[in-house]
């Protein structure tokens, strides 16, 4: 069956090699050509299900200038399919400028379901997984780290990022310095290959296991942070962080306490009903 005139998405294993679908393989053999963020690191998986499309190099330095010959492709009847080196392109890899101009130019983007580190840790990693942010990875140099984590700080969400190994040390520092040392973080790591590994705990508990052991600071890591917990949810009658206090207020100007405690709670995944009794201890 020849596949419809398309840019495909397609996820490929993130380490162990019989997490492909078969509907990726399939694609893979029927597209025209194949858009690589490493052609010499991607052919040894296409060997390896004797794919034999042929393959183009597409990478943060050269999206744009490849986008219009994938684009002029399409045009010709040709479909055309994008893979990173692991995983969901575009989760951290390149793709946006293509997938952007492709749909600006009027052809279809069609993507497939597949590996993506960050979920597949999230899953295991027994922190809550209702609300989440994905933010990629943290920045290499300190001062820009501490300012990104302290914007984070309050964020109730559970926190995913992507580390690498010769800066887990330094991530995992921060956090406890920003975020607290108590905060409780996970460390997932080589996921889905032979030396996976979970680690977790406090923020100082999982940093002293890794400076202890040269082999937690080795392979892929996505590094995920419970999110902010506030006198709220803990139970504690304290003040709550400022910008909630700020919201409630906004709201209560227009609508009932209950009914801004409420929406309030809902943006912020707190307790509407320790709002609402904030809100009255504050006078609002």
């Amino acid at each position: 069956m020849t596949l419809p005139v398309a840019l495909y998405i397609v996820p490929t294993p993130i380490g162990n090699l019989e997490d492909i679908s078969s509907r990726a393989i399939t694609v893979l053999k029927q597209v025209s050509l194949i858009a690589c963020e490493d052609t010499r690191h991607s052919g040894k998986l296409l060997s390896h299900f004797s794919i034999e499309t042929r393959k183009i190099a597409l990478h943060d330095h050269n999206e744009r200038d490849r986008a219009q010959g994938i684009i002029q492709k399409l045009a010709n009847g040709e479909s055309v399919a994008l893979i990173s080196d692991a995983g969901t392109p575009l989760i951290s890899d390149p793709g946006y400028h293509l997938v952007s101009q492709v749909r600006e130019a009027g052809f279809n983007v069609s993507p497939l379901p597949g590996p993506c580190a960050a979920i597949t840790a999230l899953s295991a990693s027994g922190l809550p997984s209702d609300r989440f942010s994905f933010e990629g990875f943290l920045p290499s140099k300190e001062k820009g780290r501490v300012d990104k984590l302290t914007a984070l700080k309050e964020d109730p969400r559970t926190l995913i990022f992507y580390e690498s190994p010769h800066r887990i040390i330094h991530s995992l520092t921060s956090i406890a310095s920003v975020l607290g040392e108590d905060r409780q973080v996970v460390m997932a790591r080589e996921v889905t290959k032979v030396f996976e590994t979970f680690l977790s705990g406090t923020a100082a508990e999982v940093l002293a296991q890794v400076e202890e052991d040269a082999n937690q600071q080795k392979g892929e890591i996505v590094l995920m942070c419970h999110g902010f917990r506030s006198a709220a949810i803990t139970g504690d009658e304290q003040a709550l962080p400022a910008k909630v206090m700020q919201t409630l207020a906004l709201l209560n100007e227009e609508l009932p306490l209950k009914k801004a405690a409420a929406i309030t709670a809902d943006i912020y995944g707190l307790k509407k009903n320790a709002l609402y009794k904030q809100g009255l201890a504050s006078g609002l």
